[in-house]
């Protein structure tokens, strides 16, 4: 059984980890394929940053202690490998390209790390579950919810502390429909159709 200060301990650490390993290197690894004109790892970086979008409206909605939030996040580490290595013709066409080449080495470490990384963050934040299912009232005042609506509290006063809480949920909120509704579409529509084919 985790003691409370390791945990929190571990959710802080989590929340810097995914700002480096979700945010940073993404948005580099993006810049540089767009740069190189490198198609396949242009259009996984795409993909990825449509899916790992889920992790911002969690975010969002943490602010405002909204329980689906627990569940979105959970979702969302698990969503973001799969992105990352579905796609049957992109994966070829990484594989394909020359072992050496700077770009394929640094995204392929990044994918593998993205990979690992997610699979201790869903071990970890399957410890958050339980919040998805409680009241509002109720997260607030429970310390173990709390560890994870620290960091988004925090973020909330460094980046947006001019908003209410209520209007930023509400964004949150938004955002999680449009999301919902592109996956459904997707679901429904692209994947019978295109399979594991994304060109």
């Amino acid at each position: 059984m985790i003691s409370q200060t390791l945990l929190r301990s571990l959710v802080w650490t989590d929340y810097r980890l995914a700002v480096l390993i979700l945010v940073f290197i993404p948005l580099v690894l993006l810049g540089w394929s767009l740069f190189s004109k490198l198609e396949a790892i242009q259009r996984l970086m795409l993909i990825y940053w449509r899916v790992a979008s889920l992790l911002a409206i969690t975010v969002l909605m943490m602010v405002a202690a909204l329980p689906i939030s627990f569940l979105t996040g959970f979702l969302a580490r698990l969503l973001i490998p799969i992105s990352l290595w579905f796609w049957v013709d992109l994966n070829e066409e990484v594989e394909d390209l020359p072992r050496f080449r700077p770009l394929r080495l640094g995204f392929t470490a990044w994918r593998w790390a993205v990979t690992v990384y997610s699979g201790f963050g869903l071990i970890l934040s399957a410890r958050s579950l339980p919040c998805s299912f409680l009241p509002r009232e109720a997260i607030v005042q429970d310390a173990v919810c709390n560890f994870w609506l620290s960091p988004p509290y925090g973020l909330r006063e460094w980046l947006l502390s001019g908003y209410k809480p209520g209007l930023i949920s509400f964004f949150g909120v938004f955002g999680l429909v449009v999301y919902g509704l592109c996956l459904v579409q997707f679901l429904l529509t692209r994947l019978p159709r295109q399979g594991r084919c994304a060109l």
